[in-house]
């Protein structure tokens, strides 16, 4: 009789341990996702807060590797200067910009 309600003790507790295994791969994936897409966000309220203080004049640095100067900004495009000759001026998306530095700024 003892024997018989062992087996039944072990089967109790092998049925809460996957439902525990399920609840710990369950918190496992969770922990990842937020670890994964903290550092996105981040990134991008950085971009957008440093493309929200930029001004004509600044220095920029766009992804396509060109450095520029602003010469006009809309609420979705600015207006680059590139090159020496100040000829060369380019239309693009804020998107494209990666990095602001102020004149006189080091």
């Amino acid at each position: 009789m003892g024997i018989l309600l062992s087996e039944g003790t072990d089967a109790a507790v092998g049925g809460m341990g996957g439902l525990g295994m399920l609840l710990v791969w369950g918190v496992f994936i969770v922990v990842m996702f937020f670890m994964m897409t903290g550092p996105q966000k981040k990134e991008q309220k950085r971009l957008k807060a440093m493309l929200s203080t930029m001004e004509i004049g600044d220095s920029v640095y766009t992804t396509s590797g060109f450095y520029g100067m602003v010469i006009d900004i809309s609420e979705d495009s600015v207006i680059v200067e590139f090159g020496n000759n100040k000829n060369c001026r380019i239309p693009m998306s804020k998107n494209a910009i990666a990095q602001v530095e102020k004149p006189g700024a080091e």
